[in-house]
């Protein structure tokens, strides 16, 4: 059985990591919604970086790779791998299904957070949300 536990991604949003709370050096999941405005693409190559959001607290992912078809900003996302200088440098980014999915832990996080969408919308065009 510790196999088993060795080898679980756990789930952390991004105020659980700036509260300390995701394994240092280990491999996680960390899930929210990809903030308007933050994509950014390295020209000539496959690397990406974009912040994840759960309303509260936001984090730098950083990823080479494809990224998924559905990757679109302001939807959800989940990815995998491991916080670096306070990074969280992703091996794997998976997006949400369609229009009326999003990863369970996705929207606990989200209902559960202080903030509305409209806070993060106003965050991505520069204005705070009242």
């Amino acid at each position: 059985t510790q196999a088993f536990k060795d080898n679980l991604l756990y789930f952390y949003d991004p105020s659980q990591i700036a509260a300390g709370e995701a394994p240092a050096g280990k491999k996680f999941r960390i899930g929210g919604l990809v903030m308007p405005g933050t994509l950014q693409r390295t020209p000539g190559s496959l690397e990406v970086a974009f912040d994840v959001t759960d309303n509260a607290h936001t984090m730098k992912v950083k990823y080479s790779g494809l990224l998924p078809d559905l990757f679109r900003e302001g939807q959800g996302v989940i990815a995998h791998g491991r916080l670096v200088e306070g990074v969280f440098m992703a091996d794997e980014v998976l997006a949400k299904h369609d229009e009326n999915y999003m990863p369970p832990e996705v929207a606990k996080s989200l209902k559960d957070g202080p903030h509305t969408t409209a806070t993060v919308e106003a965050a991505a065009a520069g204005k705070s949300a009242s």
